[in-house]
């Protein structure tokens, strides 16, 4: 078995199980993709992946102009555990908001959490359209296991079940009067635990809410540095560093 990523061949994610000479309907719209878009033909190679089973190649196997199953044959990387490193963020608008989700599945986010509180300006979701950029950014970028999403809630529910939902889990926020100079020392002390990011809204934290996190002894301050980052932006920087110091990019 080749466990190296093809970077070449399109990969489709599907919710049916994979196994070798089992031929799979797919939904019109992916077919569609397919066979008129990418104008893929019979016996064109595709890779699937379900989340369960792995990536898979396949064969296409034309049924109609906008209709083909496809036909697995080999299956070329296992399925890997689930990414651990939990994402909270605060909704944004929803141009912003599907690239902060699609670049916290990139930045190897294993379950996504809205939170909402005091500066929150989206308090309703579309969870489907947000599953749906999961799915792609997995598709787009190689990864196996889809994250999962939680339905929204307040940041004071988040804070106070914490220690009975996620015990072993340190909370890593941006905070904007954290000290730059201890940040390394203060990751370092909690590399060999569970983590999980929480990203605020535009226009960051009210006080009342600063204040409630730094009190709790499972929360972590984390600075993004000297320059004021918009909300999405500064998602991927925190990711990037709590992956390079404690992640799976040390």
């Amino acid at each position: 078995m080749n466990e190296r990523y093809d970077f070449r061949t399109k990969r489709l994610f599907v919710e049916q199980d994979l196994s070798a000479g089992v031929a799979l309907s797919i939904e019109r719209t992916q077919a569609n993709y397919l066979l008129n878009v990418l104008r893929l033909k019979a016996r064109d190679k595709v890779l699937l992946f379900n989340g369960r089973d792995g990536e898979w190649l396949a064969n296409i196997v034309p049924t109609g102009r906008k209709a083909c199953d496809l036909m697995p044959t080999e299956q070329l990387r296992t399925q890997p555990a689930p990414y651990d490193l939990t994402y909270c963020f605060a909704p944004l608008k929803q141009g912003r908001l599907d690239y902060m989700v699609q670049k916290a599945v990139e930045m190897g986010a294993g379950r996504l959490v809205p939170v909402i509180s005091d500066y929150t300006q989206i308090h309703k979701l579309n969870l489907e359209r947000l599953r749906a950029n999961i799915v792609e950014a997995a598709e787009q970028c190689g990864i196996l296991s889809i994250p999962e999403l939680e339905e929204p809630r307040p940041l004071n529910d988040l804070i106070e079940t914490w220690p009975v939902e996620q015990p072993d889990r340190v909370l890593i926020f941006c905070d904007e009067l954290a000290n730059a100079s201890e940040q390394a020392q203060r990751l370092e002390a909690v590399r060999h635990k569970q983590h999980a990011v929480l990203i605020g809204p535009e226009g960051g934290f009210s006080n009342k809410e600063r204040s409630l996190l730094r009190e709790q002894p499972f929360v972590v301050g984390l600075s993004l540095g000297p320059r004021i980052l918009r909300a999405d932006t500064a998602g991927v920087a925190a990711l990037a560093i709590v992956q390079a110091f404690i992640g799976d990019l040390r």
